[in-house]
């Protein structure tokens, strides 16, 4: 084996790899022996054909094994050799093999740098914590209330105002044309909310029940269904009912509806589950704040590579929606580059300068993190994983199997779960180390969002998706609704 390198540029190293041909058919010669005792051929007893008309029948396929092989074990051997280790995959191109000569590959590849971890003993961090206090007991409950509103028909006659809900059906016309997802019947529709297309709840303010009316709306240009984007609608409305909410007693029958004995019992569980968001809170925070700080006393050459698939994943985010049709699970950085270069043209240079230090900041941090793992033999299980998958999969009532199935099959999926787990491990690893002092704040300063956090652990957000059209009826009220849903009728705005 002959080993040049040909380019040596801050972290990116080039090679040029030459694999002798007698080294090749050797490693055929060896793959075929090994099968020769499986494969049967007419006139031969098993494991006695000669290797010659082995090779004329299967040399081909078992080349291209052979040729695989070799490239991934001497690139390996290549960086061994040189005491470096990839920071990214390598990136492989044979550049010559004809059969019977020589195999000339070359072989591009960020090297992880060189990171020396601070001392974290030395670490001194503040961590925020709160307890639930009666005002936000009082708050959430009230939350609750006000989610399971009841209505009833009003109890003497007058016209429709904002906060009512009118019960209607109604059928939408589009060029004097009816089209899918715009009709429904017994529709109940609160005032004010804003589930309809703008300008429809408007239309319905200030009429009585029997009214027969034409509510005229223009689609938003935006709108999820393209042959309506923009289009100017006529529904034929008919109001059967005004119903007004009232606010349920909050009592012990109150605390029924959510399966509590009395109320004294539900305000437990809320203030557990207040309790269970204020630690979580917390705990953000001071990830942020450890992240902050490890990045200010961490100085190193991050691959560039990296930085630019990290910042290309940024790009992708803030695409423009018409590129952004599948569900983002995630956050797919598999896209096509023409897609995400165009993307990044139609940046600010403000918005490139900001989202390339984000990347930047991204892979300095996450390098870091993974080389205190690799230094200090931490590493998530198999059992921790399928614990995560389970509690994923908790999530859909009724399709827990299809989801674990999902990620028993998909070894991304079940990298993208690893992943975040052996960050937190690494994460409470450090903070077990440093010293930390807590300190009791209010609840809304545990959820206050500083222009940092922002930088250091969130994604610029995706623009908004359109909501699609779903032609979904409801049938007639025959009884106070426990909440008003909304539902993705057409006339949704």
């Amino acid at each position: 084996m002959q080993v040049t390198e040909t380019s040596s540029e801050g972290l990116k190293r080039e090679f040029q790899v030459v694999i002798p041909a007698e080294t090749i058919n050797g490693e055929v010669d060896a793959r075929l022996t090994q099968l020769a005792p499986t494969i049967q051929m007419p006139g031969f007893r098993p494991g006695k054909v000669p290797v010659a008309l082995l090779k004329k029948r299967y040399g081909p396929s078992v080349m291209g094994e052979v040729l695989e092989k070799t490239v991934n074990e001497t690139s390996q051997k290549t960086l061994d050799e040189r005491d470096l280790r990839a920071a990214t995959q390598p990136q492989i191109e044979i550049t010559k093999f004809d059969e019977g000569g020589d195999l000339e590959f070359s072989m591009v590849v960020d090297i992880m740098p060189e990171i020396t971890p601070i001392d974290f003993s030395t670490l001194e961090l503040e961590r925020l914590t709160a307890e639930p206090s009666d005002s936000d007991l009082d708050e959430a409950i009230g939350k609750l209330a006000t989610q399971h509103k009841s209505s009833e028909p009003i109890k003497r006659k007058r016209k429709s105002k904002s906060g009512d809900i009118v019960v209607i059906n109604f059928k939408g016309m589009v060029d004097g044309e009816a089209f899918d997802g715009g009709a429904a019947e017994g529709h109940q529709l609160e005032l004010g909310s804003g589930t309809f297309i703008p300008g429809f709840e408007d239309q319905l303010i200030g009429v009585n029940a029997g009214d027969k009316l034409d509510v005229k709306v223009t689609f938003p240009e935006d709108y999820g269904q393209a042959t309506l984007a923009g289009k100017e609608a006529v529904f034929e409305t008919e109001v059967t009912e005004i119903r007004e909410t009232t606010d349920p007693k909050i009592d012990d029958e109150f605390a029924k509806l959510f399966g509590m004995d009395d109320l004294d019992t539900l305000k437990e569980a809320i203030k557990g589950q207040l309790s269970q968001e204020y630690v979580g809170a917390a705990r953000t925070k001071l990830k942020r704040t450890l992240l902050d700080t490890l990045e200010k006393q961490h100085s190193f050459e991050v691959p560039e590579g990296m930085v630019q698939a990290e910042y290309d994943a940024i790009c992708q985010a803030v695409k423009p929606q018409q590129h952004d049709h599948d569900h983002d699970h995630d956050h797919d950085h598999d896209h096509d580059h023409a897609h995400q270069h165009a993307a990044d043209e139609s940046l600010s240079d403000e918005d490139k300068a900001e989202y390339r230090g984000i990347a930047e900041r991204r892979v300095r941090l996450g390098l870091l993190l993974q080389e205190v793992g690799r230094l200090n033999n931490i590493s998530i299980g198999d059992e921790e994983v399928a614990r995560a998958i389970y509690q994923e999969a908790s999530k859909y009532p009724g399709q827990e199997q299809q989801v674990v199935q999902f990620y028993q099959q998909n070894a991304q999926a079940q990298a993208n779960i690893r992943a975040p787990l052996l960050e937190d491990k690494i994460v409470d690893f450090i903070v077990e180390m440093a010293k930390v002092t807590d300190k009791t704040v209010a609840a809304e300063d545990l959820f206050k969002e500083d222009e940092a956090d922002s930088a250091s652990e969130e994604k610029p957000a995706k623009k908004a998706a359109a909501k699609k059209p779903a032609a979904k009826k409801k049938a007639p009220a025959k009884k106070p609704a426990a909440k008003t849903k909304k539902t993705d009728d057409a006339a949704e705005g």
